[in-house]
């Protein structure tokens, strides 16, 4: 009997740490997809991305899905931005309602601010939502959905 607690809290352990570490990872790969809009890096902000992704998002035409998907986001965001005379685009994220992880995918909600320059002007947008779908491949995690809902 001694041996099989034994063996049983071993395993639970194991997988405490395992969740511990996917949910590092997950975070670590949400930072690096933020942190590569914030200083312009769209190839960084695609390579974090599956192949296959789903965005919606607050400017026309709001939607983008499918192969390719964050690079034509990336292209329809500096197109906007540059029509709407938009720079300094930062995203600030809050603490996170949800990261939750299920074998290879994870969910994770949190507040955001997006803070901008629009002709020359700073916009603040507080208290919006920002959702990540994720799942882990053996590249490692990469966003296949997210969405915006601004406030």
């Amino acid at each position: 009997m001694r041996r099989i607690f034994i063996a049983l809290a071993l395993a639970a352990l194991a997988q405490g740490t395992t969740a511990a570490q996917d949910k590092t990872a997950v975070m670590a790969h949400v930072h690096q997809f933020v942190d590569a809009f914030n200083k312009g890096d769209t190839k960084t902000l695609v390579a974090a991305c599956a192949e296959q992704t789903s965005i919606i998002d607050e400017f026309s035409p709001y939607e983008w899905h499918g192969s390719g998907g964050c690079a034509k986001w990336a292209n329809d965001y500096d197109a906007d931005a540059k029509k709407n005379g938009i720079t300094d685009g930062v995203v600030t994220l809050g603490s996170l309602r949800h990261v939750d992880i299920t074998a290879d995918r994870a969910y994770v909600v949190g507040p955001a601010d997006y803070t901008y320059k629009q002709k020359g002007k700073v916009v603040k947008e507080t208290g919006s939502m920002f959702t990540v779908a994720l799942q882990k491949s053996v590249a490692g995690w990469r966003v296949v959905a997210w969405a915006w809902a601004k406030n």
